[in-house]
């Protein structure tokens, strides 16, 4: 019997459905997905900026913080191979994990690949927690990187394909949003851990991340797979259940033949991989490829990453540059909240536009004030400047919260075929994590190589997004998945050569 909604309505292209209670709860199991990728990211820099942690793990950048004389540069006190590997392992994890993540979505559906992820989080959570040498911390980090790289692959598709068109950019999003939230987390949680009297404080900060491991882990075990999920493997009248239930009434049959139809067509592709790079498939692979590329160039994650080490470099002392990492934590969670509301009334284009403009000025003004007053030996900024420094990161942190960060995402998810859209969302996990891993590996190296410039750099690349954004990325705001060929690519005055009859 179809569960009730909502008394307002919403159709999925021609197609009625409601808002209905279950679509909710489920998608908000599933976003806990970001929740442990966000602690994940945030973590990480928190713990790499704690004295105990250094000094156990990596002692040579802990003489060269407390011993004066031993760097001769700012930007080069955390410059440390060892040191970034420990952050990056996860992410090389991951883009590994998301090719077998590809086959265990379609093979197994998206609940179970969902359930699989929590499961590697929770034995890579325990290793890192209880870590006694450097290789049993790495370890750990790379489980963690399996879990995020399944939980990448299947939860933004298990969003998009039980949500309602009307607000289906909306939920997406709530993956995002546990992201920053996670993220957000883990500064708080570091915040205190670091005042923990006997060094043991970066223990507690890895094992909370249990937390939200188990909550993945229940969630996988409550949700229902997707009518899509289980029309693909075959299980029709159970799919046709689903659907009902999940879109709150009991004519679903326009909806389901579509879904059946485009599931047909999709078992003639018998190797999706391959069939991604036929002509006609290039438009939503060569944007999700560049969404990605783009989404780590913006700097965000060099930022996110490694904040608490960053504002060190600035000179802000311990618990300082902790507090100020919340502060920039709590604008991101903020920020995509606004994502979530204006997404499906504005659109994708207009919030990326918007924000690659605020993100250029914001990271300009960073890499003047750096360059005129943050010299290779000063001791620090003046309080002034630190401020306005901080002022910065938190308005290009809100302006990405609200547009690259979500949506680089939610478009991938959202563009590709049936046929093709695990393996599309496996080269979309992939290239991020590739470039994550590229990034968090390289960063504190380029920071010290490049000082101040590092900023001039990323603004660079976001100048070339935006110009991307004006001519190559068409809106994509309130059309059904299954009709983005004819009303989106067939349309779009460059990507309509593609296309096939």
């Amino acid at each position: 019997m179809p569960a009730g909604g909502f008394t307002t309505s919403t159709t999925r292209g021609d197609f009625e459905a409601r808002i209905t209670p279950i679509v909710i709860i489920s998608c908000i199991m599933a976003a806990t997905g970001g929740l442990m990728f966000g602690y994940d990211v945030g973590i990480s820099g928190g713990v790499t900026s704690m004295p105990s942690f250094l000094k156990e793990f990596f002692p040579v950048v802990y003489n060269k913080i407390h011993e004066p004389g031993l760097v001769e540069s700012n930007y080069c006190k955390y410059d440390n191979k060892g040191l970034q590997l420990f952050t990056s392992s996860l992410y090389l994890a991951a883009l590994t994990a998301t090719m077998f993540a590809s086959i265990s979505t379609r093979k197994l559906g998206r609940r179970i690949t969902m359930l699989i992820a929590g499961i590697f989080f929770i034995v890579g959570t325990i290793l890192n927690a209880a870590a006694s040498n450097l290789a049993m911390l790495i370890v750990g980090r790379l489980l963690l990187g399996c879990g995020v790289g399944f939980a990448n692959q299947a939860v933004p598709v298990f969003l998009s394909e039980i949500a309602p068109t009307r607000i289906r950019g909306a939920l997406n999003i709530l993956f995002q949003l546990n992201v920053t939230i996670g993220i957000l987390f883990a500064n708080i949680i570091n915040y205190f851990t670091a005042q923990i009297k006997g060094g043991w404080g970066w223990r507690l900060s890895l094992a909370l991340a249990g937390v939200p491991a188990l909550l993945l882990t229940v969630g996988a075990l409550m949700v229902v797979d997707t009518p899509n999920s289980l029309i693909e493997r075959g299980r029709l009248d159970e799919g046709k259940k689903v659907l009902k239930k999940i879109r709150g009434i009991d004519n679903v049959e326009p909806e389901f033949n579509e879904l059946v139809e485009a599931s047909e067509m999709a078992k003639e592709v018998k190797h999706p991989f391959r069939n991604l790079l036929m002509r006609k498939n290039r438009p939503p692979l060569v944007i999700a490829i560049l969404l990605q590329v783009f989404q780590q160039l913006t700097g965000i994650n060099a930022i996110m990453f490694y904040a608490p080490v960053l504002f060190n470099t600035l000179g802000f002392a311990g618990n300082a540059s902790l507090y100020s990492a919340v502060i920039t934590g709590a604008v991101n969670v903020l920020s995509t909240v606004v994502s979530i509301s204006l997404v499906d009334k504005l659109g994708r284009r207009i919030l990326l536009l918007e924000a690659g403009i605020q993100m250029l000025i914001s990271q300009l003004v960073i890499a003047v004030v750096l360059g005129l007053k943050l010299q290779d030996t000063t001791a620090s900024l003046d309080k002034g400047l630190a401020i306005l420094v901080v002022i910065m990161v938190c308005t290009f942190v809100s302006s990405f919260a609200w547009s690259w960060g979500p949506l680089g995402w939610l478009i991938p998810s959202e563009t590709f075929p049936l046929e093709t859209r695990s393996a599309g969302q496996s080269v979309t996990v992939f290239v991020n994590m590739l470039f994550t891993f590229i990034i968090a590996q390289a960063f504190l190296s380029m920071l010290c190589a490049m000082k101040y410039a590092i900023f001039a750099f990323f603004s660079a690349w976001v100048l070339v997004m935006t110009l991307f954004t004006v001519f190559l990325l068409p809106e994509t705001k309130g059309i059904p998945i299954e009709e983005m060929t004819e009303r989106v690519w067939k349309q779009h005055w460059f990507w309509k050569r593609f296309m096939e009859d």
